[in-house]
């Protein structure tokens, strides 16, 4: 069996409920498929998350790694492609750091492309009925960070590594003047629990499905 370490964030800036940590929370011990799940909540903090995420990564040896991470505005579930070496922050962190045109890991790698069976998670979710498609990029904040950091703290095992940014769910979108895109945590859970249940089952090569973007 599969263990999957699934992360999610605490709160930050107007994101006082963070979906994806609720996700991260509720989805630790249970399973998906023939995979096992560990969540963990990390802080918005660029300065402590690496250790935390290590920390993570060291006590349940997975198998898979699926970083998630709310993105106010997004339509849908996004399977995202590659993480850059870049922090580039455009507001503070829980701890009031803001880095300017910082790398990730100095001296790393440019980027970091996804190792998760995008296409064919995107397949599965389109069969169920669960909205999504995939992003090509994944910001400049603290979710790239921990994306790329996932992708090069494993960079020597066979773990897969990938980032599903999540829309935010109906509660917190109806508290703007204007109503953000939202879906509620039960689908977000499903997409989450889909992305994990298909990688832990997916071996070789990735689909060749269309999911492509002008920009």
């Amino acid at each position: 069996m599969s263990t999957v370490l699934v992360t999610g964030f605490g709160a930050f800036g107007e994101e006082t409920s963070n979906p994806s940590g609720a996700l991260a929370a509720r989805l630790d011990g249970s399973r998906a498929g023939e995979a096992q799940i560990a969540g963990r909540v990390l802080p918005v903090a660029t300065g402590r998350v690496e250790a935390e995420l290590a920390a993570a990564i060291a006590s349940t040896r997975p198998d898979i790694v699926i970083v998630t991470g709310v993105a106010p505005g997004r339509t849908a579930p996004a399977l995202e492609r590659v993480a850059v070496n870049v922090r580039d922050f455009p507001l503070t962190d829980i701890d009031g750091a803001c880095p300017v045109d910082e790398p990730v890991v100095p001296a790393g790698p440019d980027a970091y492309l996804t190792t998760l069976p995008v296409k064919a998670v995107l397949s599965a979710w389109r069969t169920a009925g669960v909205p999504g498609y995939v992003s090509n990029t994944a910001g400049t904040y603290v979710c790239n960070q921990v994306f790329y950091l996932a992708r090069h703290l494993t960079r020597a095992s066979a773990a897969r590594c990938g980032l599903v940014h999540l829309p935010t769910v109906p509660e917190r979108a109806a508290r703007g003047a204007v109503p953000l895109p939202s879906l509620p945590l039960g689908m977000l859970e499903r997409a989450v629990r889909l992305a994990a249940a298909v990688t832990a089952a997916h071996a070789g090569a990735d689909l060749t499905l269309a999911a492509g973007a002008l920009c």
